[in-house]
């Protein structure tokens, strides 16, 4: 299952770069705001040539864990440092060291000090202190804790990071709001509050029943390492009650459902979403969320096959409601990024139909829709905070005719929009057209009401981009400037992604497929015969 150790521990320096980063550019000194942007994008691009390593020295046919590393951590306790990466895991982390240095140059200005008036009003002369230091410190901890979570084979030393994130994402969502809220500071501070709580208090909840999981398999399994146990339980030198089993599963899928999230724990990432400045909403749903979702895959279905098929039909069921609930509230949004925020929600129902179809297309769409979907949503939320950002407001209805005095703006929302709604020849339509074989050959009736997220996501994705890029020029944004250099060398290369992944999907898939096969043995199921063949074979 393991491969052999390699002599330089390529996982462990990907994740710990990130995090010396994150320490060295918060202990730059406040004068010198610009030296600390430059010094986070620097470690940001340095942890993506060391991903860009991990992806080469993977082996796609080879072993199921690779580049893994296992030193003795807490011998009395059984916890292990235990790194390992499969198909799943590469591509992910992949995703995240992609994603971090476009969202560090897309909130460049972010951090920056705000100008207020005694009164809180934005065209005062005097200053409000924004950490700039610590808001890009912050975002490189978190990454280096997600992709640690990603690495990690030892349950316990996985929680650990499962958990550790909340705190830098806390501080990111409560600490810093985007400019939309400048003239009214102080309501926005509560609003930010009241968001940054929310999001702790459910994924805190949602992780304290998971460590009285992870407690509870230690206690039937005597370890904490995931190769050991599910070896253990492929050959049946460990067997569960049935019971205990299902209520061990439980724990660990209900903090991965808050992660996710998936209806009806979801309530938390509108909120998050909406009062985040545009790249840590990114971070949010692009990056963060995927550890939940990731998790399913890795500890639920390999450590808990049984149980998984046992809960299979009610949750397919909450994967159908995110579906098509998430897809109707965002047709009801007024504002922009509660509106990708719900998004991202059915979006997140589909990656969980896929996933617990438990078909080979159903996981791997799954899998191919979280790396498309971070992709496609960064793109469509930063030209959206772009878009924020010039005129001051959150509202679809404060916008028209943006694409007449900013076109290179109105054709990457654009272009982000149809990704969206998965558009073919854009990468997503490829990863939702899989869930949705997946699902119909094992589960036709969700495979039909799934369809209808597709339908509905027509509906507010276009409406959105009429409402905003089309008609008459309101007078508000006439003088409206169009996309600078830096936010197009933040936009292009997505868009350019969303191109080639759309029409040439291979090498992702070819990462990914042999994974998800092995997570088709865990839980000892194969894909349905097609009636055709079925017929012909009588």
């Amino acid at each position: 299952m393991f491969a052999s150790n390699t002599a330089f521990p390529l996982l462990t320096a990907t994740a710990v770069l990130p995090a010396v980063g994150a320490i060295l550019t918060a202990a730059v000194p406040a004068a010198r705001r610009t030296a600390a942007k430059w010094l986070a994008l620097a470690f940001s691009l340095a942890t993506l040539v060391l991903a860009a390593l991990v992806v080469v020295r993977f082996e796609p046919g080879g072993d199921r864990y690779q580049l893994t590393e296992s030193h003795a951590w807490i011998p009395d306790f059984g916890v292990r440092y235990e790194l390992g990466v499969d198909g799943i895991a590469v591509a992910l982390i992949a995703l995240t060291a992609l994603l971090i240095p476009f969202i560090i140059l897309a909130g460049w200005h972010d951090a920056d000090p705000l100008a207020v008036s005694d009164s809180g009003s934005a065209a005062g002369k005097s200053s409000r202190w924004r950490p700039t230091q610590g808001f890009f410190a912050l975002i490189l901890m978190v990454e280096a804790m997600v992709i640690l979570s990603f690495e990690a084979t030892d349950v316990f030393l996985f929680y650990i990071f499962f958990e550790a994130m909340l705190i830098p994402m806390y501080f990111l969502i409560g600490g810093f709001g985007d400019r939309a809220h400048a003239g009214t500071d102080g309501a926005a501070a509560t609003q930010r509050s009241y968001a940054a709580v929310k999001f702790l208090l459910y994924n805190l909840a949602g992780g304290l029943i998971m460590l009285a999981a992870v407690v509870g398999l230690y206690v039937v399994a005597g370890s904490f390492s995931l190769a050991e146990i599910a070896e253990a339980r492929a050959s049946g030198e460990l067997e569960m009650a049935t019971n205990t089993e299902r209520l061990l599963f439980l724990g660990f899928f209900f903090a991965f459902a808050v992660k996710a999230p998936l209806w009806p724990l979801h309530t938390w990432l509108p909120n998050a979403m909406g009062e985040a400045t545009a790249p840590v909403a990114v971070l949010i749903t692009a990056v963060v969320d995927k550890v939940g979702t990731f998790a399913m895959l890795r500890f639920c279905l390999q450590l808990f096959p049984e149980a998984s098929k046992w809960a299979t039909p009610v949750i397919i069921v909450l994967a159908l409601v995110s579906i098509v609930y998430g897809a109707l509230l965002a047709v009801g949004q007024r504002d922009i990024k509660r509106l990708i925020a719900y998004a991202s929600i059915s979006h997140f129902g589909f990656i969980v139909l896929g996933i617990f179809a438990m078909t080979s297309q159903g996981q791997s769409g799954a899998t191919l829709y979280m790396v498309n979907h971070g992709i496609s949503t960064a793109a469509l939320m930063l030209v959206a905070g772009f878009l924020i950002t010039r005129r001051g407001s959150r509202l679809i209805a404060d916008y028209g005719g943006v694409q007449k005095v900013a076109p290179v703006l109105a054709g990457t929302f654009l272009v982000g929009s149809l990704a969206t709604l998965s558009l073919p020849g854009l990468a997503p339509f490829v990863s939702e057209f899989l869930v949705l074989v997946g699902a119909f050959a094992a589960y036709p009736v969700a495979g039909v009401i799934a369809t209808l997220g597709i339908v509905l996501a027509a509906l507010y994705t276009l409406v959105l981009y009429q409402r905003t890029m089309t008609g008459p020029v309101k007078a508000e944004v006439r003088a409206m400037p169009d996309l600078k250099a830096r936010e197009l060398v933040v936009v292009a290369p997505l868009i350019a992604l969303l191109l080639l992944l759309g029409v040439f999907p291979k090498p992702l898939t070819d990462i990914v497929n042999p994974a998800v096969q092995h997570t088709m043995n865990d839980v000892r199921k194969t894909d349905p015969t097609p009636e055709i063949e079925a017929e012909a074979a009588k």
